[in-house]
């Protein structure tokens, strides 16, 4: 007999089987065909949700970013907090924890052939993420911690070299070069954002010591 289910449940379903089978089995070894036999539907079905497997990643993508980018809002709009504290509680949300579906999908942007996808999670997190980051520093000029003109700006051009320039499935660094690189990463962030000199030092135990 037909199970019928909400669209939306039906979906989600479509979704998690996806999600569940790329880190299983790898993305590009995942057929349209694979998900349709682990969930026991139909191709019509399938396709009436999304028009490809490129399709049901993007949505695993966002669905991701959804919840990085709401975990971020929650605390920039938490008055209790000081800007420099909302900065590292939303770094800190943004880092992927062991064994999480965060983790394993990064790992799947890492195997060759996955570049595209990388690129797209990239770009989504940038834009997403921009404007919750931006308010944070915008609140840093009101109170005199920060100096910049260019609010939104820096922060895109901070979120974009950090997440390249830190991505371990991209380099393989030495410790002694990403303690460097740690350490000209948080004398840019100070100077663009016009910041005291040691405001930003929890970054660098951050970015070193993996905490």
């Amino acid at each position: 007999m037909r199970i019928l289910k909400d669209p939306e449940e039906r979906k989600n379903e479509i979704l998690d089987t996806a999600e569940m089978l790329f880190y299983t089995k790898g993305y590009n070894k995942t057929t349209i065909n694979d998900i349709l036999q682990e969930i026991g539907i139909a191709k019509g079905t399938f396709y009436y949700y999304f028009k490809s497997k490129e399709e049901v990643m993007d949505a695993i993508i966002m669905r991701i970013v959804a919840v990085d980018v709401a975990a971020a809002r929650d605390i920039a709009s938490n008055p209790e907090l000081p800007t420099l504290v909302k900065l590292f509680q939303i770094l800190m949300a943004q880092k992927p924890k062991h064994g999480d579906r965060k983790e394993q999908l990064l790992e799947q942007f890492h195997q060759v052939g996955n570049a595209e996808m990388h690129q797209k999670s990239l770009v989504q997190t940038i834009i997403h993420l921009t404007p919750v980051l931006t308010a944070v520093i915008e609140q840093g000029i009101e109170e005199h911690i920060f100096q910049t003109e260019f609010p939104q700006e820096t922060v895109e051009f901070l979120i974009v070299s950090s997440t390249f320039l830190f991505d371990e499935g991209l380099f393989e660094w030495q410790p002694a070069e990403i303690i460097q690189k740690a350490k000209a990463f948080i004398h840019v962030m100070e100077t663009t954002l016009g910041a005291k000199k040691g405001s930003f030092d929890f970054i660098f135990e951050m970015l070193t010591n993996g905490e």
